[in-house]
């Protein structure tokens, strides 16, 4: 057995240094220039990062997150590589011999041969873009093979070690697929919310009026055709983002089952304009991210059309803000939590508005306003980074007043319901029927970067130095400085001089089979 291995490890050997061999003695016009210099451009991930960032900036939705698919593959396939490959076959780089001069690197690599770490990092790059963009992937993908070429060409890995180097980054992106489909069927899991009796069951649709808002992430691509399959007598209007509002208010008017969509913060349109009809909501999951439809514990058009087919829903809590007059009520001792009893439910005054996920005043709304400026312009990806810089770098905290108390935020977060894990702004709720709201406030001082670092390791605390984490039914928020901007449901605004935040239970019913 021991000399049948060697004889194969000979023959591998051999193999590997006459095809190494042959590529040094061939001369291609133009690839002296061309190839090592892609391969100095791949050094460290630069030009996948690059690629990746060009794709986020030009792209659709699809294109952005498959550009974040491929830079997670990479980064998984060069860990990998890195810390177990290289150390694992402690392979010496191939003899130059024979390779010309001009194509040498200038400064031999370090490392052991065995994979090569281009050539894994080329791949995976590919593999996760192609796996979540056939299109994309179909146009990198001769970068990468390029690339992974320059190895042997240049003379710095043997024809084995590229082919290795490109199994384990195609592995790496079939990896990363599964853990974001396993985190995506893990966050779609019911909660216990109340079921609603009485539900209009709709088998074939009708009496369904679903808005479609065409300029919502994915909506475009969310399975329209099940929808039409499984319920054929359902209306579908398709509209933009301007005429969204007048879509809905119509659609609501003479509809007996009010549907949408599109993303949270069309979902949120809904939702107000069913509240407001007092019809029963079916959501259609179509944004990018769909935080409510899987909070609730929708996967897509499939689980909805089931729902409405045969009329099951449950009870959902609403978030609420409602502009108040400003007052000024006496400090009354005591944390956030004790001082939540000075606000008031707020009634159902004029200019209420609702929130789906979450409420926030602070840092987060300034990051949104800058992305929803640059990104028409730059593309979402790089927005996201520019917003982030400008907020860290210029960013003041908001000095108000909660519930009667003077205060200065970095971020004030309220979620629907309680958010599970740590921070100000955590990931996802076991339940949208809780009635209470999720506060987190990170508390002025210092600057922004190391004080909302601070509060995203703080844990769900209910004090620490740095952050504030309790839940409560409602909240008065007064002295908001004129300009100050709020988000909701990723939504932007500008927030009043004075309000109320509070939480309406079971104030929507929505479809969710059992």
């Amino acid at each position: 057995m021991a000399d049948q291995e060697l004889t194969w490890r000979g023959t591998v050997a051999r193999w590997d240094r006459q095809l190494f061999d042959a590529v040094a003695r061939r001369h291609w016009p133009g690839a002296d220039r061309v190839l090592p210099a892609l391969g100095r451009c791949a050094d460290h991930g630069v030009l996948w990062g690059a690629t990746a960032a060009a794709i986020a900036a030009v792209g659709p939705p699809r294109a952005r997150k498959a550009a974040v698919r491929g830079i997670a593959s990479l980064a998984l396939a060069s860990a990998t590589i890195n810390t177990v490959g290289k150390w694992s076959v402690r392979r010496p780089r191939p003899v130059l011999d024979g390779v010309p001069v001009v194509r040498q690197p200038v400064t031999p690599p370090w490392t052991t041969s065995f994979p090569s770490g281009h050539s894994a990092s080329a791949f995976a790059f590919t593999a996760g873009l192609a796996l979540e963009s056939p299109g994309w992937g179909a146009a990198v993908a001769p970068v990468a093979v390029s690339v992974a070429f320059s190895r042997v060409y240049t003379g710095v890995h043997y024809p084995s070690d590229v082919m290795a180097g490109a199994a384990l980054g195609v592995l790496a992106g079939y990896v990363v697929r599964r853990l974001a489909r396993d985190v995506r069927e893990a966050r779609v899991v019911p909660g216990d919310e109340r079921k609603a009796a009485g539900v209009p069951a709709l088998p074939d649709g009708a009496g369904l009026v679903v808005v479609v808002n065409t300029g919502s992430g994915t909506a475009a691509e969310a399975g329209l055709d099940v929808l039409r399959e499984r319920l054929p007598a359902a209306e579908v209007v398709e509209c933009g983002g301007t005429e969204l509002e007048a879509a809905l208010a119509s659609a609501a008017a003479r509809a007996t089952v009010l549907g949408v969509c599109g993303g949270d913060g069309t979902v949120n349109a809904a939702a107000t304009a069913a509240l407001r009809a007092g019809l029963p909501l079916a959501v259609f999951p179509g944004g990018t991210l769909n935080h409510f439809a899987l909070d609730l514990g929708l996967s897509g058009p499939d689980d909805t059309c089931r729902a409405v087919a045969t009329g099951q829903a449950v009870h959902i809590t609403l978030g609420r803000f409602t502009p108040t007059p400003p007052r000024r009520p006496s400090p009354g001792p005591g944390s956030v939590a004790a001082e939540a009893g000075a606000g008031s439910a707020g009634g159902s005054g004029s200019g209420a508005r609702y929130f789906l996920n979450n409420f926030s005043i602070g840092a987060y709304p300034e990051l949104l306003r800058h992305r929803l400026r640059w990104g028409p312009r730059i593309g979402g990806g790089p927005a996201a980074v520019l917003a982030a810089w400008q907020v860290l770098r210029a960013e003041r905290p908001v000095r108000l007043t909660l519930a009667g108390r003077p205060r200065s935020a970095w971020l004030l977060f309220a979620g629907n319901g309680t958010y599970q894990g740590s921070g100000p702004a955590p990931r996802r709720r076991d339940s949208l029927g809780e009635g209470l709201l999720d506060l987190r406030l990170v508390h002025g001082g210092g600057r922004p970067g190391p004080r909302l670092l601070a509060a995203a390791f703080a844990g769900p605390l209910s004090r620490s130095p740095v952050h504030v984490a309790t839940r409560l039914r409602s909240l008065r928020i007064g002295d908001i400085p004129a300009g100050t901007a709020l988000a909701y449901d990723g939504e932007y605004a500008q927030a009043p001089a004075a309000l109320v935040l509070d939480a309406l239970p079971d104030a929507l019913t929505v479809y969710r089979p059992r």
